[in-house]
């Protein structure tokens, strides 16, 4: 089956807590010699790269890849990492995760080969990170989370995360690299197609595609400039008085996720963009040390405090400050957008045209409303994978027909009214070539990239020094990394 559906249903199951790339499972035949009791000799000459350079304890150690070495501990660190993410492990059996973690390394080896870098600071953010989502688990008690993963203390735990995970994005970085040019014509795509067995093809789900009109409650000037003043006069007290960033951020920014750290945000890097442009534009152009002049985005005003440069990282603090909106302006904006439906509703005018007329939502208005799906990037809406607010906002409308007026808070917890209306519907139906071809397209690419991941791993696997000892020579990999 060219699909090869059961490598990737593998790799569903391993999809990694912190990886952003989906790592493509494999089957290669490669020259691997088995190693039994010389490989703890061997070991103490490599130098593993995810650790310092102390003395490393060796009689734990079941592989080495490259510059890299597996210890017996990292399967289970590997299960708790998963565990810990939300994930079943129960139809995972050890040798899966070895032979993943063996991947890894390979990835991560030839990364440090090929000059790929990452940034420690966005590692020391993903540690922090990743500790923040755990402990709610165990209560919020870090004595327990130094427990689970048998810990002494936390900079222990924090340094094993650091290196766990700078070997994660290595791997990623190196699979993105392997793959990025990897592309694909109509034709391949045709080929790909017209071999998969016709009582094979795969059979897609309902299609909607979902248009919508939003009207938001208007801001006054005077509420605009009240907050504008306020930050002013943050600012003044900051400069002139000595007063703290960190407590006026604390005390009265309107950004739950900042506030209780005085206002700190993530490292922002010039080259990997992170915040809305009009932030990015005001953090580069300031001086170390120094507190910019309030400004707007679209989530509302802001001051921001340079803390320190370091090349291109930028670490920043902010303080945001939301105006508030009147009951008048609410009002208004709900009678707006009734009278926009009924003008509809009555044939006075079309959806479409009036969602470029009077949308308040800039994303939408220009295409008529027509909403986005985030996952696939076309108009088109999965029934069955539809997020479920839509879904229930939707369920009952015919097509064509025109939703009451619905009011929702976005994730700033601002007000907004809408209405929405089903402009396309196709049926649960066996893949077609016109009419599915995106689908299929993305398809064909995946196959063609995991051949391409395929071709890279046998070349490397045989040039690359491997040694497994241990248990694990008995396992069956989907990659040979025994040579039997």
């Amino acid at each position: 089956m060219p699909l090869k559906i059961n490598n990737l249903k593998f790799i569903t199951k391993l999809k990694y807590l912190l990886l952003l790339f989906i790592a493509l499972s494999v089957n290669i035949i490669s020259a691997q010699e088995i190693i039994e009791d010389e490989l703890k000799e061997e070991v103490a000459k490599k130098v593993d790269t995810t650790h310092s350079k102390n003395a490393i304890k060796v009689d734990g150690v079941s592989a080495v890849v490259g510059d890299y070495i597996v210890l017996e501990s990292d399967v289970s660190k590997e299960r708790l990492q998963l565990e810990a993410g939300g994930y079943d492990t129960k139809d995972i059996s050890d040798c899966e995760l070895f032979g993943k973690l063996l991947e890894n390394k390979l990835y991560a080896h030839h990364a440090i080969q090929d000059s790929i870098q990452v940034s420690d600071a966005e590692i020391r953010g993903q540690v922090n990170y990743t500790i923040e989502q755990f402990l709610p688990q165990l209560n919020g008690s870090m004595e327990r989370l130094l427990e689970y993963y048998k810990k002494d203390d936390e900079k222990s735990l924090r340094d094993d995360m650091f290196e766990i995970i700078k070997s994660q994005q290595l791997s990623q970085k190196m699979q993105s690299k392997i793959v990025e040019e990897v592309e694909i014509t109509p034709e391949e795509v045709r080929t790909f197609f017209n071999k998969i067995p016709k009582e094979e093809r795969p059979r897609f789900g309902t299609e909607l595609k979902v248009a919508q009109i939003v009207a938001e409650p208007k801001i006054s000037e005077e509420e605009k400039q009240k907050i504008i003043d306020r930050l002013k006069q943050f600012k003044a007290d900051i400069i002139e008085n000595g007063a703290s960033f960190r407590s006026k951020a604390v005390l009265y920014s309107d950004d739950p996720g900042s506030a209780s750290r005085g206002g700190k945000l993530p490292t922002m890097n010039r080259k990997k963009p992170q915040m809305v442009k009009e932030f990015r534009q005001v953090a580069f152009a300031m001086q170390e040390g120094e507190v910019s002049e309030p400004f707007e985005t679209e989530f509302g005003f802001h001051i921001i405090y340079l803390e320190k440069i370091r090349g291109q990282e930028y670490d920043v603090s902010h303080i945001l400050l939301r105006p508030k909106v009147s009951s008048d302006a609410i009002n208004e904006a709900k009678q707006r957008l009734e009278k926009v439906r009924k003008r509809i509703v009555d044939g006075d005018i079309s959806f479409a045209d009036a969602a470029k007329e009077a949308s308040d939502e800039k994303e939408t208005k220009n295409d008529g409303g027509q909403l986005i799906n985030p996952t696939t990037q076309d108009y088109n809406f999965e029934l069955t994978k539809m997020d479920p607010e839509l879904y229930a906002q939707i369920q009952d409308l015919k097509d064509g027909e025109v939703s009451l007026v619905l009011s929702e808070q976005d994730r700033m917890g601002n007000i907004k009214f809408k209405i929405l209306t089903v402009t396309d519907r196709v049926d649960d139906h066996e893949a077609d070539y016109a009419r599915d071809f995106l689908k299929i397209k993305e398809l064909a690419l995946q196959e063609k990239r995991i051949r391409a991941i395929e071709k890279w791993q046998e070349e490397k696997i045989l040039d690359t020094y491997i040694k497994i000892g241990g248990e694990y020579r008995d396992c069956k990999f989907s990659s040979n990394w025994l040579k039997k």
